[in-house]
């Protein structure tokens, strides 16, 4: 599934950009809904909302580093949740990577092909890739909040009180002394 969702989002967002360049580069923004949807190329040497503009090549080194991170989690992975979270991160990454390395001016100082631009002025633009990272980086900020792990486990908090109960009455019992319950 990570594999699959990865090649998905990173032919969407290649295709989408070759689209996007071929039709729009060079001319005025394609109105798609007055005031909310609207295309526009515009190529970004920083991160999301164009932070960081002139260290592109941290970006880069950055973005190889969370494919590697993500490739290596894989191997553990046992969770079908987990498997498309890290698919959209790792389809987004590579796409903007591939950005990155090969779009003008060079290696590792390219830039990112951006179009998407929802409400225009005072939205950042973005594209496939993004929506992407957006997306997966959600689900995964989700899945750690509901306790799913990498390998299908799920921690859901009893067995901590559990642990502790169990240390109580045998910390208890050591002792001497007995454990009184609420119940």
């Amino acid at each position: 599934m990570l594999a699959t969702l990865a090649v998905v989002v990173y032919g969407l967002d290649l295709l989408t950009k070759t689209i996007v360049l071929r039709t729009l580069e060079g001319r005025e923004p394609f109105v798609l809904i007055p005031d909310l949807l609207q295309f526009r190329v515009i190529f970004n040497a920083g991160a999301a909302f164009s932070i960081g503009t002139g260290m592109t090549i941290v970006f880069t080194i950055i973005a190889s580093g969370v494919v590697v991170a993500i490739l290596r989690t894989a191997r553990n992975l046992r969770s079908l949740p987990w498997a498309v979270t890290l698919g959209l991160m790792l389809g987004g990454a590579l796409g903007n990577l591939t950005d990155r390395l090969f779009r003008a001016p060079g290696g590792l100082q390219g830039h990112v092909v951006d179009f998407v631009e929802a409400f225009p002025g005072h939205f950042p633009v973005f594209n496939v890739a993004d929506s992407a990272i957006v997306c997966g980086g959600i689900l995964a900020v989700f899945l750690a909040w509901r306790g799913y792990q990498i390998d299908g486990t799920r921690d859901t908090g009893q067995n901590t009180t559990q642990n502790a109960t169990e240390s109580t009455a045998k910390s208890d019992a050591e002792n001497g002394t007995e454990s009184k319950s609420d119940g």
